[in-house]
This record gives structure tokens, sequence and C-alpha cells, in this order.
């Protein structure tokens, strides 16, 4: 297990956070702060993006008939986290939770439960290395049948582009088609100057580092697959409840496609 330094801020933490959470220390709270600061919508945002993935598995599991899913970067536990939504719609749903940090799968392995009927099981990888998440995957996921792989709000961690570009095709590869693709991911041409400056701040206190796309940048990692409506959009405007939902300030683009 690696050093554990609570100086050091956390993304998994400061995410907690911004989202009025309770598990995160000084450190997190105070890039949390100086973060808000430069960028105050960030706080509608990280909610806007915890509301799209209910929505997204809302929609896969009701509508879509999916039964399982990957989702890669677990986080620290909220509400609604993917096999709550799932098993709500779908009690047998199996969810494979990853992250490569200890203390978030502590978290999640304590407080994520799932119902009797389903399955939630939890892999300690890094998604720089696809294989090792597939191979480990496959114990609980029925790969031969269509699975949701889901990267909400992660991409921005995994390196250049090229580099995303494998991490999301690889998994993908191994998955029939029928499956799903789901991505959330921050936008750097929406409020553009505020969230310039949140992201130096952020990159300058935290270990990982962000990097944030356009529209279009996050579009092509759907390359191959087919975009179901309304396409990529605002995280608030990806088949929104309300219009009150659809207008809270979001700065990251968001879509899920379908594997041809």
């Amino acid at each position: 297990m690696p050093d554990f330094d609570p100086s050091v801020p956390h993304i998994a933490r400061v995410y907690d956070y911004w989202l009025g959470g309770k598990d995160n220390f000084a450190a997190d709270r105070e890039l949390g702060e100086w973060t808000i600061q430069a960028y105050p919508n960030v706080v509608f945002s990280v909610r806007a993006n915890r509301a799209f993935l209910a929505r997204a598995v809302r929609f896969l599991a009701r509508d879509e008939g999916i039964r399982q899913f990957l989702d890669i970067g677990t986080g620290i536990p909220s509400a609604d986290n993917t096999h709550e939504v799932a098993q709500r719609f779908a009690p047998s749903s199996r969810i494979v939770y990853v992250d490569n940090d200890p203390i978030v799968l502590s978290h999640a392995k304590a407080l994520l439960t799932s119902a009797p009927e389903g399955v939630c099981a939890y892999i300690d990888a890094d998604m720089r290395d696809p294989d090792a998440i597939v191979a480990e995957a496959a114990k609980t996921l029925d790969f031969s049948k269509p699975v949701a792989v889901m990267f909400v709000a992660v991409l921005q961690y995994a390196g250049d582009d090229d580099e995303v570009r494998r991490i999301v095709n690889h998994l993908m590869a191994a998955c029939v088609p029928g499956s799903y693709l789901v991505i959330s991911h921050p936008a750097n041409d929406i409020d553009p100057e505020q969230v310039a400056e949140l992201t130096r701040r952020f990159n300058e206190s935290a270990g990982e580092k962000m990097t944030r796309r356009d529209h279009s940048g996050v579009t092509r990692f759907f390359d191959g697959f087919d975009l179901v409506e309304p396409g990529v959009t605002k995280t608030a405007k990806w088949r929104p409840d309300s219009e009150i939902e659809a207008a809270t300030p979001a700065a990251l683009w968001a879509g899920v496609a379908r594997k041809p």
C-alpha cells in the first residue's frame, strides 16, 4: 500500500468535498476552496456530473436492458452510485468498480453493498492497464454479453489523446456488439478563462494532473461507436429530467454510445 499523506490533496477527496461529503482532509478542503474561488460553478458542475451518471445508468438498465457495468474510477461513494441506480431497475445487475487508490477502494468496499440478487466487485487497477482490468473483471462479468464501460470524469487524468484512445478502445474491444461506452470529461471550452485558472490551481497542488478538452476532442473518443441522442452535450443537458436540471452550470461534456 502506498504511503498515505493527508497533507497532499487527493482528487477523490477534493471531489468529495465539492460534493459536500465528509471524507476529506484539511489539504483537500483548502484546494477545494482555492479552486472554487477560481471557478465558483465547479460545485454545480460536479453535481451535474453525478446526476448525469445516474441518468445514464438508468437509461442503460431500464431502457436498454444492460445488466453489466464496468465503472472505471470509482471515486469515494456518494449518492446514486452505479450499482444503486442499476439495481433499482434490475436487481440482478452485476457491477465491477475499478480504482487504483486503496483508500477509495476501502470506502467502496465498506459502503457499496450489492442487492442480494446482483453482484458488486472491486478491482485495484490503473485504467492505463486495461489488460489487467479485463482479466479481473472477467471473474465477475460475462464479456460474451453486453457491458457498459463507464469513464465518468476520469479520462482527464489518463494522459494525452493517444493514451486515452488506447485505453477506451482496448477496453471496448473486449466487449461484444450491443455494449455501451459512457464518458463525461471536463471541458476547456465552457467558461474557458475560469476553468483554465481552476485547472492551473489544481495541477499546481494535486498529485494527479488534469487535462481538459474541448467538445470535438471529447467527441473523437466515441469514434467507431454509435452515439445515442442527444450526442455529446453538457452533462446537464444529456436527457435531463427537468428544465431546471438542464440549466445547471456544467463544465463537462458527456455522451453515451453503443458498440455496433
